[in-house]
């Protein structure tokens, strides 16, 4: 199944009709989803790099929110909006493609995420 982003999230939020503030909403998870992606390919594109973006998930419905290759190396981050939710990268995912580097991505620790190559 294929995820789609949107550069505005404005435009998301009119095609769902939610503007409702953030503490007021159950799409959190995929707002933040979104904004980290949609910055993430933008910074790949001011610094003009070559990377391939992919999303992984099983039948079985083990997934990782964003993968990139660079120079074919595979990079691995999934997503949470909270902190102190436990999450962890899909083990099978790991085993299986033995990425470069894997980072669970917060808010406390997203402008990282925006550096990291």
């Amino acid at each position: 199944m294929r995820k789609i982003y949107f550069y505005d999230t404005g435009i998301r939020n009119a095609l769902i009709s939610n503007f409702n503030l953030l503490d007021r909403r159950n799409d959190k998870g995929a707002l933040w989803e979104n904004f980290l992606i949609s910055e993430k390919l933008k910074l790949n594109l001011i610094d003009d790099l070559d990377v391939k973006q992919y999303f992984w998930r099983t039948s079985q419905q083990q997934e990782v929110d964003y993968i990139e290759e660079i120079e074919g190396k595979l990079y691995a981050y999934e997503f949470t909006f909270s902190e102190k939710q436990k999450t962890q990268i899909s083990k099978t995912f790991l085993k299986n493609y033995k990425p470069q580097s894997e980072m669970i991505v917060n808010r406390n620790n997203y402008s990282e995420f925006l550096r990291i190559l």
